[in-house]
């Protein structure tokens, strides 16, 4: 059996990916009644900036991949829809927590907006008690509930997948696989190659096909002696069916391309998270000497490169005011 590569449990980066590119569908596959009551003749817009402002996750290791949506419902009203989706483990102890603390800093922040919450769980588990979050006191009680895919039980009617005509299936099926095939590469050159053909006999599109071979690639990824044993596979079977999107060697040049990007987006990740923790723990601090902070203090300091984050946070100690900090 070939060893696993130590990047095929990443599948946040993916899901962030499919989630902009085939948002309408995933709804329709996953959560049809959310789907029917959404007027897509209006366009949908991600807000990757407002849900950044409001979650500042501290939980250290944990891979999240979250998306908040504006949608339009039918009857004019807009809403924003939450979507997250836990790809590492299994949803633990916290999740539910977790699940309401994004949702009520985003209606403080937003309290104009409709807002609703949708959690999907990736890998097996016992998902029991996932999707409601209890707190009281005395006579106050607090009680906040969200729907949940649970991925392993759409993935029951496999055949139902395998014959949607619904591009998400794919990434559904690609997901499934990575769990099921996770440390035998063996077996998942098997199921790769599985899916790779279906893609073929679909119906979709060129460029369908093209954004589809790259997630299943990222989800389902293989030492690279497997994938040119595949790529062989692939260049029979296209000769067989005469029908080519791209040749082997590009989409190997391709892969190489992925696979060197993801490298430098987790070294550049892990930049990123010291940053964002500096910037963090220097608010905190501000907002514990001088009180609540006006809003373009904070701005300024969530985007500060580190060395200005460090020039600050040395004169937190001897400022009287605010002006005596910021240059």
């Amino acid at each position: 059996m070939v060893e696993a590569v130590s990047s095929s449990s990443d599948f946040d980066s993916p899901w962030k990916e499919a989630l902009e590119h085939y948002f309408p569908q995933f709804l329709q596959l996953l959560m049809p009644e959310m789907y029917r009551d959404i007027d897509w003749q209006r366009p949908h817009e991600f807000l990757d900036k407002e849900l950044q402002q409001v979650v500042r996750d501290t939980e250290a290791g944990r891979r999240h991949a979250d998306k908040l949506v504006k949608v339009y419902t039918l009857d004019g009203s807009e809403t924003w829809v939450l979507i997250h989706v836990e790809v590492q483990g299994k949803a633990d102890r916290h999740f539910n927590a977790r699940m309401y603390r994004y949702y009520y800093r985003l209606q403080d922040k937003y309290p104009q907006r409709r807002i609703a919450s949708v959690a999907i769980l990736t890998d097996k588990g016992s998902h029991r008690m996932i999707g409601r979050h209890e707190q009281g006191l005395w006579q106050t009680r607090l009680s906040f509930s969200f729907p949940v895919v649970d991925l392993q039980k759409v993935g029951n009617d496999r055949l139902a997948l395998e014959n949607s005509t619904n591009p998400f299936a794919v990434v559904v099926l690609s997901q499934l696989e990575a769990h099921r095939t996770r440390g035998d590469n063996d077996a998942r050159l098997v199921t790769k190659f599985s899916l790779m053909k279906r893609l073929y006999r679909r119906g979709f599109t060129r460029t369908e096909v093209l954004e589809l071979l790259r997630l299943i690639d990222w989800m389902l990824e293989l030492p690279l002696a497997l994938e040119e044993q595949l790529e062989v596979q692939m260049a029979r079977f296209e000769e067989e069916v005469k029908m080519t999107y791209v040749t082997s060697f590009e989409r190997i040049a391709e892969k190489r391309g992925i696979q060197q990007g993801m490298q430098q987006g987790m070294q550049q990740g892990v930049q990123q998270g010291a940053r964002s923790g500096r910037a963090e723990m220097l608010l905190k601090q501000l907002a514990f000497k001088f009180g609540e902070l006006p809003e373009e203090i904070v701005s300024r300091v969530e985007v500060a490169e580190m060395d200005a984050l460090d020039r600050w946070a040395e004169r937190v100690l001897t400022a009287d005011a605010l002006d005596d900090i910021f240059d």
